[in-house]
């Protein structure tokens, strides 16, 4: 099991979490606020950040906030395959649940929603 590392900026409320600190990868944007790092020969994660982080992770009255993924739509058929496979696996979805919102019988977005998480300001 990979032990995530949590690093919080403050001042740029940025979250970043690492699952493999220093390997290079290749970042794919979920949305505007969540890029997720892999690694796609090995279809691994290498880390999240969160921008905006407090917005991310605060709660409503009805629950934890989810999110569409909208850039997945940017991807090709090939990585969006990758990064989903990537998604529904640990290290990743213990921190970021994917589920997806059905707006009708034939559309379907992914969304996701981010696990309860305690850091520290770096």
């Amino acid at each position: 099991m990979i032990k995530p590392i949590f690093n919080y900026d403050e001042i740029s409320d940025t979250l970043y979490v690492s699952f493999a600190p220093g390997e290079k990868a290749t970042g794919v944007e979920l949305n505007d606020h969540i890029l997720l790092r892999v690694n796609k020969k090995e279809r691994r994660a290498i880390g999240l950040t969160f921008l905006d982080y407090s917005l991310l992770a605060q709660r409503t009255e009805v629950g934890p906030r989810s999110f569409p993924l909208t850039g997945l739509t940017e991807l090709s058929e090939e990585l969006r395959e990758i990064v989903l496979d990537i998604l529904r696996r640990p290290p990743v979805i213990d921190i970021l649940l994917l589920s997806t919102y059905t707006p009708s019988i034939v559309e379907t977005i992914p969304i996701a929603l981010l696990q309860p998480v305690v850091v520290a300001p770096t």
